[in-house]
């Protein structure tokens, strides 16, 4: 029998725990010299909770479980039930495993000792979880009862809080619920060296995985099939058990639903003979994941109409990525995209009219109304785009911002310009006084069942630029001869001339 070998160049990498205790290490100085700041003696202890598995509804079914993300972010823990602790008079760490029955044997493999999890994720300690109590009164060093830092603070994506530990018989325990979250979220805004490593990865086989569907898309398959050719490739060929989030796979008018692919519209359209294509897909390696979105035409042919919408979110795209670097605000970037789609329109005579007086009617908000981007890292929307007390834009399209803030060298964020004709948004501003002068009434109708063209990279700030992380045609040339059946990476010398000739 031959043996087996991969079609894909990547292979998983392997995880060095080092990731989390250099995780653990920044916060322990990080919030240590909080705490010195505020005139507090670095004593105590940062505890956190891990993620409880979940069963579907009432039912005996365990849903497949994925690790809380501060948890995973200190610890890189994949087991549910466990907690973990931070001396912060020592940095010493501090894990508690649950105590399983004795039929976990039988049903569910080899129970691990507590030496398995020490040496597995290079803590100091690890007892079970019904010590707690007893372990963290002994090890405390200071006065009184026992000070716990614990999570707690607002997620200004979801607006949800983190959950506070809670474990019988905290109540002898001195709380605090105010410090440590701000301090762990900025943690996380800044990746090491090691975290991009794994964005990378994800990056690189999310980025092969759109390649292979863009080459297998033909007219007459349904958009779950485009979904399903993802998600095999980057499970058989990277080891992604996990997605960073749901799918989007649209097409035709579907691509103008910004979030398209949730169970009311699950992805289940035929595709037809001049539909544009939107793939929103991006997979997760070991918590750290991608996103990333490929528009393309399903018949591997851009019309003129498709050229223009697409060249107009691709040169926003290119030129948000050449002006990054730290410093730059991140509205600014968005305000530069939506200029550059503006022009393009205009230049293609969708639009008419004066761009700054198109900006300030905020017209750049019909076409885009979502933000630019967003960080990324173990969350697809990672924590820390509004630092506490920002306030958030108000204005249409910028509202929907998920950061306001200078980029830093360390972000990894996603930039992410689209261009939709949305019926909802696109009719009213036809209407209005004072919008509907810039639209050019006979064009534009012919976009209205167009749909909509988002691009998205992820992109790591550096000391003086940024790196996109992401490797997929974005180039209409490029986007056609890869669908054609030509290489990934293209050489330049296989792309067609100005003849139409290769």
């Amino acid at each position: 029998m031959d043996s087996w070998t991969s079609p894909s160049t990547l292979s998983p990498p392997a995880v060095p725990m080092e990731l989390h205790s250099e995780n653990r290490e920044k916060l322990f100085h990080s919030f240590g010299d909080h705490l010195s700041q505020l005139g507090r003696p670095r004593s105590g202890f940062v505890c956190l909770q891990g993620g409880e598995e979940q069963t579907r509804h009432c039912t005996d079914h365990i849903e497949l479980f994925r690790q809380e993300s501060y948890f995973a972010y200190l610890f890189g823990v994949v087991e549910p039930g466990f907690y973990g602790a931070i001396d912060m008079s020592s940095g010493e760490s501090i894990l508690f495993a649950p105590r399983l029955p004795a039929d976990y044997a039988v049903w569910l493999g080899e129970i691990k000792p507590l030496s398995y999890f020490k040496d597995k994720y290079m803590v100091h300690f690890v007892y079970y979880t019904d010590e707690i109590t007893k372990v963290l009164h002994e090890q405390y060093q200071g006065p009184g009862k026992p000070l716990l830092y614990l999570l707690h603070g607002l997620n200004s994506d979801s607006n949800n809080f983190s959950k506070p530990a809670h474990f019988e018989g905290i109540e002898n325990f001195k709380t605090d619920l105010n410090n440590l979250h701000p301090i762990l979220t900025e943690c996380r805004v800044l990746k090491t060296q090691q975290e991009i490593a794994l964005i990378q990865f994800a990056n690189d086989i999310s980025s092969e995985a759109h390649v292979e569907v863009m080459r297998k898309t033909n007219v007459g398959m349904k958009e779950y099939q485009l979904e399903s050719l993802f998600l095999h490739h980057t499970y058989m060929y990277g080891g992604c058990r996990h997605c960073s989030y749901t799918c989007i796979c649209a097409t035709g008018d579907n691509s103008a639903v910004l979030h398209y692919g949730h169970a009311a519209a699950p992805n289940d359209r035929t595709l037809e003979d001049g539909d544009m294509a939107l793939l929103d897909m991006g997979a997760e390696y070991h918590f750290y994941g991608s996103d990333i979105t490929c528009s393309f035409p399903v018949n591997g042919k851009f019309t003129e109409d498709q050229s223009l919408v697409y060249d107009a979110v691709l040169r926003a795209h290119d030129a948000v990525i050449s002006n990054m670097r730290p410093g730059v605000n991140w509205v600014d970037m968005h305000k530069l995209a939506e200029r550059t789609i503006l022009e393009s329109l205009k230049n293609g005579n969708v639009l008419y009219g004066d761009i700054d007086a198109m900006n300030h009617e905020r017209l750049g908000a019909i076409f885009m109304p979502h933000g630019l981007g967003h960080l990324l890292g173990i969350d697809t929307h990672d924590p820390g785009g509004y630092l506490k007390g920002a306030e958030r834009p108000k204005e249409p399209g910028l509202k929907a911002l998920r950061t306001s803030r200078e980029l830093l060298e360390g972000m990894v964020i996603t930039v992410e310009p689209g261009c939709y004709f949305i019926n909802a948004l696109l009719l009213p501003a036809m209407e209005n006084p004072k919008t509907s002068k810039y639209f050019n009434q006979e064009k534009i109708i012919r976009f209205r069942d167009f749909g909509g063209v988002r691009i998205e990279s992820d992109v790591y700030v550096t000391s003086d630029g940024c790196v996109n992380m992401t490797k997929v045609p974005r180039e209409i040339q490029e986007i056609e001869a890869v669908m054609g059946g030509a290489p990934w990476p293209i050489r330049k010398t296989s792309l067609p001339s100005s003849n139409g000739k290769f």
